[in-house]
């Protein structure tokens, strides 16, 4: 009877073993799935919360200074388009000021405002002080199109704004290199940056007007 007793106390004893690890393995993997949802959720949270941080960002958090050296204030273009170009005195594509001032003109009086960054981060081809630009600029192709301080677009030295066009980080669309002077940046009437257009694409190649008109 004893020994019937055992055998009946050992087999209970046992089965209790079981159930405890059962429970205790359930428990842990119901731990383990909530954890795992919590961390996809707050994986979730930094997304959105960087996706909105990036939305923010516009052009209008910049103010340079123009050629005369005047203070340049983006947030007085909210609601208007912005081409920004960066632009050199001697260059093979120096010519497309002309072609700058083209659509200026026509478009100027239709929400499109073009502003333009001298910069000498190429062959050196933009050497020449604010006073040099202004005049080589308005004697040789009669730009009115609002002309900023000389910049660099690239490299160390790089100006926030061009830091602004060029890192998705900060523009929230795409990264991007200034690949030679007269290079292209779209901006919409958010402040957004909107496209990227290569240097050598003319200021009134329908890739550019269609944008303007749309």
């Amino acid at each position: 009877m004893f020994y019937k007793t055992t055998i009946v106390f050992v087999y209970f004893y046992e089965k209790l073993i079981i159930m405890k690890k059962i429970i205790l393995g359930a428990f842990t993997a119901l731990s383990l799935i909530g954890c795992m949802e919590n961390n996809a959720q707050n994986n979730k949270q930094i997304t959105a919360t960087s996706e909105k941080n990036m939305e923010k960002q516009s052009i209008y958090q910049f103010k340079v200074t123009d050629l005369s050296g005047k203070e340049f204030d983006f947030a007085s273009l909210k609601g208007k388009k912005i081409l920004v170009v960066n632009t050199a005195s001697k260059c093979g594509l120096t010519p497309q000021y002309e072609n700058l001032q083209t659509i200026y003109d026509q478009y100027k009086d239709k929400n499109l405002v073009i502003v333009g960054f001298p910069a000498n981060n190429f062959a050196s081809q933009e050497p020449g002080t604010s006073g040099e630009i202004a005049e080589f600029c308005q004697k040789n192709y009669g730009v009115t199109f609002p002309m900023m301080d000389k910049i660099s677009v690239k490299g160390d030295d790089m100006a926030p704004i061009y830091q602004f066009l060029t890192q998705k980080s900060k523009n929230g669309l795409e990264n991007s290199e200034v690949q030679w002077n007269f290079q292209k940046y779209l901006i919409d009437e958010n402040g957004h940056l909107a496209k990227v257009v290569s240097p050598k694409t003319l200021p009134t190649d329908p890739e550019i007007v269609d944008w303007i008109k749309a």
